[in-house]
């Protein structure tokens, strides 16, 4: 965009403020997200309007009328669009600043389809959705919202996935309501890393264990999607999961996660004032850069406890080789795939949000708002363009 077409941006915005005063904030969100909208137009096709360049990607078509709900009230949108683009996935130019709004209003409605569900009086939510939005919102409206979003992270959910190198697995817990008794629920989440080191959320299911059968068929979800040509497998040891993956991708290595193996032993350790060497010891074998060499560091650690901490000895010798398998992978791939911290942030993130509630009425409800969370997260991945997440993956 020009600089005379901004300049004449802001003196509209100004002659807005000039003219009503407060009053002009729902017309004066609407100018700054055309003009917005209209330059990231002109950014993704690499050009302005008319301008000749070879570098133009695609051209302007016209716009598209758009109302929209948000907290300054009601604005009416002139929705950029355009001819021959397409991004990398396929899809067709569709401003970003305008989905990350329609995606916080419809979490917002969620939020009101959450309360109804807990049982908060339709006079309690239409004031809060007066207080914080300007709006008020019928049942019928927080109904057809709901069932609209869960469509679309069904949709999310089943989308096919393509060939992946790494797999990290990982659960965590929330309460539930279940057959009126309140049960803690599982919810398992798998991220992935594409042959272009990018990462994303490959989905997420809601059972009720961490049993052999619920990760089974969450794997084998994920295979039906199409993923295939994984290389390593990164996870906490559960019974369950181990026998679920010797069953679905039996002959894929796994890498067991080293934060977690370094707690584990500790547990085993005789006396507590042992943990901290313990602990070391084993940083000393996970810091090691080829597997001879880490072997042989943990053999030592096996034969200084033979005699002193036999128990402790020989879990080490039985776990901790299988902390090691990311040594057979690249040295630029490794730092982010010794263990599932990166995925239990995502869980961190989950449990930011989920604390507030305490109390799910029933599995939908827990896997609509998880859901949610981790496509935003995902779409934010996927998008990003920060070297810090794409060159540390890619093949050396």
């Amino acid at each position: 965009m020009t600089h005379q077409e901004e300049s004449s941006a802001i003196r509209d915005l100004v002659d807005l403020a000039i003219e009503h005063g407060p009053d002009a904030m729902a017309a004066a969100f609407a100018t700054i997200m055309n003009h917005a909208m209209q330059i990231e137009r002109e950014q993704v096709l690499k050009a302005e309007s008319h301008q000749r360049t070879a570098d133009r990607q695609g051209y302007a078509n016209g716009f598209k009328p758009k109302k929209l709900n948000t907290r300054v009230g009601q604005v009416d949108l002139r929705i950029p669009q355009t001819r021959g683009y397409r991004d990398e996935n396929g899809r067709p130019f569709y401003p970003k600043a305008l989905d990350r709004g329609v995606r916080s209003e419809r979490a917002m409605i969620l939020a009101m389809a959450e309360m109804y569900v807990q049982g908060v009086s339709t006079r309690k939510v239409t004031a809060i959705v007066e207080e914080l939005c300007g709006l008020e919102v019928t049942s019928t409206q927080v109904s057809r919202a709901a069932a609209e979003l869960d469509e679309q992270l069904d949709a999310w959910r089943n989308r096919p996935i393509g060939e992946i190198t790494y797999l990290i697995l990982d659960a965590r817990y929330e309460k539930i309501r279940h057959d009126g008794a309140i049960r803690s629920c599982a919810l398992l989440t798998a991220i992935g890393i594409d042959t272009d080191g990018k990462r994303s959320v490959l989905g997420c299911s809601v059972q009720l264990s961490e049993a052999e059968p619920h990760w089974r068929k969450f794997l084998e979800s994920l295979q039906k999607r199409g993923m295939h040509g994984v290389k390593l497998i990164v996870s906490d040891d559960h019974a369950g999961l181990r026998a679920a993956r010797q069953a679905v991708m039996a002959g894929v290595p796994w890498q067991r996660c080293q934060f977690h193996t370094i707690r584990k032993a500790i547990t085993h350790a005789p006396k507590v004032a042992m943990r901290s060497e313990v602990a070391r010891g084993l940083r000393r074998v996970f810091d090691a850069d080829e597997s001879a060499e880490a072997e042989r560091r943990l053999k030592d650690i096996v034969a200084r406890y033979q005699k002193t901490a036999p128990q402790l000895a020989a879990w080490l010798e039985q776990a901790a080789p299988e902390a090691i398998t990311v040594l057979m992978i690249p040295l630029a791939h490794r730092r982010r795939l010794r263990t599932t911290n990166g995925l239990e942030r995502l869980n961190k993130e989950i449990k930011r949000r989920t604390r507030v509630a305490t109390l799910f009425p029933n599995e939908a409800s827990l896997l609509r708002l998880a859901s949610a969370v981790l496509s935003e997260i995902s779409d934010d991945w996927e998008t990003e363009r920060s070297e810090e997440h794409t060159s540390e993956l890619q093949s050396p």
